[in-house]
């Protein structure tokens, strides 16, 4: 794999795109076709860990494998098109190539469907890893060689820990800015994506690049 002075790393949901009006769609498919009590509402409000865990909320755990294969066969007509990029996601990525870095996005949605996301509103990453979560992404970011890691969720903060890099948090999605502040996050913007342009051209004019915290 090619070296690159800046890779930085993103989350997807909740970081890029606002998954919640696809992903509600989703839930209450499920429900209807199962008959089984989904709160879908509470469920897109925690959105984050991989979507086994929130099965096993509403699903014994022996019919747990057999709903996600069932959601993940709907996903991409129910919850693909409805779901927009979060404001400042375009203009994030933008940033990192006008620095002449590289993008990687590392998830723990199930890969394929991150990619008909990303493909969907027209973001474009150098690559991308699904069905990472927490401190199990910070092998594909040591991998891929990146030194930030941009997330919204305490589980981005420990895996960017876990990787060495540089952990930059947004408010975008469950956790606010002082849950991220005490997990850990190096910064956080409190205005989201839109404020990253302007951190990424500080942190490189610093030297930051290919800093890592370790």
């Amino acid at each position: 794999m090619p070296s690159y002075a800046l890779t930085v790393g993103f989350d997807l949901d909740m970081t890029l795109i606002d998954t919640r009006p696809g992903i509600r769609a989703a839930y209450e498919a499920l429900a209807a076709e199962t008959g089984t009590r989904i709160d879908a509402d509470l469920a897109v409000s925690r959105l984050g860990p991989p979507l086994e865990r929130e099965l096993a909320e509403w699903f014994p755990a022996e019919r747990v494998p057999e709903m996600a294969d069932r959601y993940r066969a709907t996903y991409p007509a129910l919850a693909v098109p409805p779901s927009p990029a979060l404001p400042g996601a375009l203009d994030a990525l933008r940033a990192v190539r006008e620095a002449g870095g590289r993008t990687v996005v590392v998830t723990a949605k199930y890969e394929p469907n991150a990619r008909l996301h990303l493909d969907h509103v027209g973001l474009a990453p150098d690559a991308v890893v699904g069905s990472l979560w927490a401190e199990a992404k910070a092998g594909a970011l040591r991998e891929h060689g990146a030194t930030v890691y941009v997330g919204d969720h305490t589980g981005d903060v420990r895996g960017a820990r876990a990787a060495g890099a540089v952990s930059v948090a947004v408010p975008t999605g469950p956790c606010d800015a002082a849950e991220l502040r005490a997990a850990g996050a190096d910064v956080v913007l409190t205005g989201g994506l839109a404020d990253f342009p302007a951190w990424l051209a500080a942190h490189t004019a610093r030297g930051g690049a290919a800093s890592t915290r370790a």
